[in-house]
């Protein structure tokens, strides 16, 4: 974890883009947003806590101009997440920024595998990118209960063809662009893509002698996690998703076991590898 920020942040867009399940684009000082894994404190007003949520989009503010754009993806869960699925343009909300240890891209050698659920998917998008960017193969999963929670999808794919349609809606195929980047949607009741779990989707990239892939990175339901770290032969890492109430590793609350013994998930995670959780 960096350093931490606060500061307010406006927002520019808010669009619901699943069943209550809400796309939030922000501006402001996103200098110490370093990478993907790294969550956001979200306070709201007349709401003691603040809410963590991932980040799923950064642009990066030049030296001279700390403002950036940030986009968030949540679901409402309950009365404070209603709240902010309630604002509009020209709101603003204040964010700690700077929190949570992201994650290794340097752990994977040529082929990643990318498996998200529900909201999970959201610091994949960005981890996606960082991985092209290093001339690596990315697969992605996304894995939903039903077609009509889909979300990203499109995202996912566009970035296969060097577009980021998050940081810019008007962005064009850059001609010079060798994104390998491939996208399976897994749907539990098979309205979309492969029937069944992630898992079920992960065992159709299975060849007859080898693992298509060198190392993972999954985020999702703790239940999710734990099948995709039990089926993959390889070592990989897991964003875990824990209640929080300060977000950066005074309180304790995140408190979670791990092979290294006790660890906070805000301040020594949210990312930690398969072997260090045990799975």
């Amino acid at each position: 974890m960096g350093r931490l920020n606060k500061s307010l942040f406006a927002i520019v867009s808010q669009r619901e883009v699943a069943p209550r399940s809400f796309l939030l684009q922000l501006e402001g000082d996103t200098s110490a947003i370093t990478g993907s894994g790294q969550f956001v404190q979200v306070a709201l007003p007349g709401r003691y806590l603040r809410r963590p949520i991932s980040v799923c989009n950064v642009t990066v503010p030049q030296a001279s101009n700390p403002i950036g754009r940030l986009t968030l993806l949540y679901k409402i869960m309950g009365a404070g997440t209603d709240q902010m699925a309630a604002m509009r343009p020209g709101d603003t909300l204040e964010l700690l920024t700077g929190l949570g240890n992201g994650f290794d891209t340097s752990a994977c050698r040529e082929k990643a595998l990318l498996v998200g659920g529900g909201m999970g998917v959201a610091p994949l998008y960005l981890l996606a990118q960082e991985l092209l960017a290093q001339g690596k193969q990315v697969q992605v999963i996304l894995g939903f209960n039903q077609a009509s929670e889909i979300c990203l999808e499109e995202e996912f794919r566009a970035l296969g063809s060097g577009l980021n349609t998050l940081s810019d809606a008007d962005a064009k195929e850059s001609p010079s662009s060798s994104a390998c980047l491939d996208v399976i949607v897994s749907t539990v009741d098979g309205s979309r893509g492969v029937k069944g779990f992630v898992t079920d989707a992960i065992k159709t990239l299975a060849g007859p002698a080898s693992t298509p892939y060198d190392y993972f990175y999954t985020c999702g339901p703790m239940v999710m996690m734990k099948a995709v770290c039990a089926l993959c032969p390889t070592d990989g890492q897991a964003s875990l998703e824990e209640r929080m109430d300060c977000g950066f590793g005074i309180c304790y609350g995140c408190t979670v076991a791990t092979q290294d013994g006790p660890r906070r998930v805000c301040a020594d995670g949210p990312v930690f590898t398969k072997t260090q959780l045990g799975w």
